[in-house]
């Protein structure tokens, strides 16, 4: 029995028209000698009338912070509706299925209501399932508690628990359908001349979805690396080959796979001389952990210390370094520019062509920061389109 994971976002759900499309790619899987596991999210998105963020529209904000149990108990409701009624539309065609929720699928998590971790799977009632020809239709984004209480995943679950299944299962492959046709070297809406990307390796598209590309969640590429299960981002409305993300290209001739982007950076400057007199600068960043303010972009020095934030966090660090008497200077509406490839790594001149790129064209670069396969450069929001088109050009 070869196993594939196929998991549906709400989009490919949300109308009769669209499930139908989605038990094509049932269909097909059995027909290639597949035992299908289908991974399921809420149908359609806000205003949809069981999305989950209509569900929570459902209840007051109070409720909410206050009862992260019962909150979970609501939204997971969404993902069993979208079940029940694909499980009802597959019998029609002749497929036998069994809408399962996350707990009878046997994924076991901790009590962090809201965003549990899963601690565990027991796949027994999954391989009784498909040992009988039946298709199990898991709700995505969700789990139990060993104590028998409904969980949930946090956002991006759904992709989260189709990864967990495949690496429980031994899959040969985890499908991720969405609407679009794989990951792109660069956003669509962006380059008009992006394409899609063949093969990725998981810390290429981990570095993707951590910086921004919203295709895939983190822990979800996270969980599919530790089990070696490839992942393959589909589109439900083509036959598109799509990405396939594996080991495979861990070595790339590829220099760069793609290039994304976060907006809604802060840029702050804390200079050494400024504020030599005053002994929190010394604690600066634990000063911001403790506020709960997350940085990135770190850059230390002797003489200053050169940090991005989010812009929302903007108000909350001026009242922190108002309050310690700590003088500082910022440069809001930036945008990070996050460039990705495996194939960087160990290719000198690699920083060097892109400011150079960049400064040809009048782009001023904030900040710089690389690790082994991605470098990132700060720049001005305004200028981030442009900016992206031109490192695209240069090397795609």
């Amino acid at each position: 029995m070869e196993i594939i994971i196929q998991k549906f976002g709400g989009t490919s759900v949300a109308c009769n028209e669209k499930r139908k499309l989605v038990i094509d790619k049932i269909k097909k899987a059995i027909e290639n000698n597949y035992s299908p596991v289908v991974v399921v999210s809420a149908m359609g998105r806000k205003g949809d009338p069981y999305a989950t963020d209509t569900l929570l529209s459902l209840v007051h904000s109070n409720f909410k912070k206050k009862n992260a149990k019962a909150v979970d108990f609501l939204i997971s409701c969404g993902e069993m509706i979208s079940s029940a009624v694909l499980c009802s539309e597959l019998e029609m065609q002749g497929i036998k299925a069994a809408p399962l929720t996350g707990g009878q699928a046997g994924i076991i998590t901790d009590n962090s209501f809201n965003s549990a971790s899963v601690k565990k799977v027991n796949e027994e009632n999954l391989l009784k399932l498909l040992s009988q020809g039946i298709v199990p239709v898991v709700t995505g984004f969700q789990g139990v508690t060993e104590e028998g209480d409904i969980t949930t995943l946090g956002r991006g679950g759904s992709d989260t628990t189709a990864s967990i299944l495949g690496v429980a299962l031994k899959a040969k492959e985890i499908e991720i359908y969405t609407d679009v046709d794989g990951i792109m070297t660069a956003d669509p809406r962006i380059v008009n001349d992006a394409f899609v990307i063949s093969n990725m390796s998981y810390n290429e598209v981990f570095q993707f979805a951590d910086q921004g590309a919203k295709v895939i969640h983190p822990r979800a590429v996270e969980a599919a690396m530790r089990g070696n299960i490839p992942l393959i981002i589909k589109n439900v409305l083509n036959e598109s080959k799509g990405t396939i993300i594996d080991n495979s290209l861990e070595e790339s001739n590829k220099i760069i796979t793609g290039i994304t982007h976060t907006s809604g950076r802060l840029q702050v400057i804390v200079k050494a001389m400024n504020n030599k007199n005053n002994i929190n600068y010394k604690h600066l960043l634990n000063i911001l952990a403790d506020k709960h303010i997350s940085i990135d972009l770190i850059n230390v020095f002797p003489e200053e210390k050169i940090f991005t934030i989010n812009e929302e966090d903007k108000f909350n660090l001026i009242d922190t370094f108002k309050n310690l008497d700590i003088i500082f200077n910022f440069e809001d509406k930036c945008s990070k520019l996050a460039i990705i490839g495996s194939g960087m790594k160990g290719v000198p001149g690699v920083m060097a062509s892109i400011l150079e790129s960049l400064n040809n064209e009048n782009i001023e670069v904030l900040q710089t920061a690389d690790s082994y396969m991605t470098i990132w450069c700060l720049v001005k929001t305004e200028n981030v389109e442009r900016a992206i088109n031109i490192l695209h050009k240069k090397f795609m």
